[in-house]
Formats: C-alpha cells, sequence, structure tokens
C-alpha cells in the first residue's frame, strides 16, 4: 500500500463518506513514507479517527500546525529536515494547542524527559508501542466528545 506524503488520505475520505464524520483529526510527522502508510493504517482503522495530513519534516510539521484543525500530532523525532523538538518547541506558545503523542526509535530517557516537558503527551517506542496507539486515541477521542 502506498501512502503519500503531505496529502489527505483518500481511504480516510471514502471511510468518511459512508460512516459517521470522524472526530479527531490527526497530523501525522513521519519522514518514512512506509512507517507513514502503517501508522496511517493504524490511526484510520480507530473508530472516529482519521489522518488530516502527513509530512516529513520539521518546516511542513509547523506549518500544517497552523494551517490545519488537528486535535492530535503523531510526531517522530528523527525527521528529514529539523527533530520533532523543533516542533514541539514551536508549538509552546500555540493558543489551541494539539495534544502531541511522540512515536520514536530513539525511546532514550532523555528523550522522553525532554519531549514530556515539551508538552508532549505520551511518549511511545516505534518498535514495541505501536499497539498502545489505538488505545490512546480512543481515549482522546472519548475525551474530546464528552
Amino acid at each position: 500500500m502506498r501512502y503519500e506524503m503531505k496529502s489527505s488520505s483518500s481511504r480516510a475520505d471514502e471511510r468518511d463518506s459512508i460512516s459517521v464524520p470522524a472526530k479527531l483529526r490527526v497530523l501525522l510527522v513521519e519522514d518514512s513514507p512506509v512507517i507513514c502508510g502503517l501508522i496511517a493504517e493504524i490511526i484510520n482503522n480507530v473508530p472516529g479517527v482519521t489522518v488530516a495530513e502527513s509530512v516529513g519534516s520539521e518546516g511542513d510539521a509547523i506549518e500544517a500546525v497552523g494551517r490545519l484543525d488537528v486535535d492530535v500530532v503523531i510526531l517522530d523525532l528523527q525527521l528529514r529536515k529539523g527533530t520533532g523538538f523543533g516542533v514541539l518547541r514551536a508549538m509552546a506558545g500555540l493558543a489551541r494547542r494539539p495534544i502531541v503523542v511522540v512515536l520514536t526509535n530513539f525511546a532514550l530517557g532523555t528523550y522522553r524527559e525532554a519531549a514530556l516537558s515539551l508538552g508532549a503527551r505520551e511518549f511511545l517506542d516505534k518498535s514495541r508501542d505501536y499497539d498502545r496507539l489505538p488505545g490512546i486515541l480512543t481515549e482522546i477521542a472519548a475525551a474530546r466528545s464528552s
């Protein structure tokens, strides 16, 4: 399955046209097209949740957060240009800040502490925490709808 970077998922559009519109919109910040496709599939299979857009660099992520009305940012720390830490720093002053879930291969304790101190709600290791993502998104969606 090929997933295009920096575009809305046509699969999500198809799903939304035959079901209830998504209540939770996610910006996916991931520079690997393969990993991006896998994460997008996981996200789009969570009821009431859809990928609004995916981007692969710090600059594109900051621009997308400012332009899109997203509720959650799934954020990789190592990006094609820049880092997830730069995205977290740029989001610090936003009036309406999306919830951030860091999903990284660099799950070091110091990175975890830094990301959480910069406002990330969750810090997940790509190699072992993929299965937690649907539950976290379901919990956020439920909290938003109540």
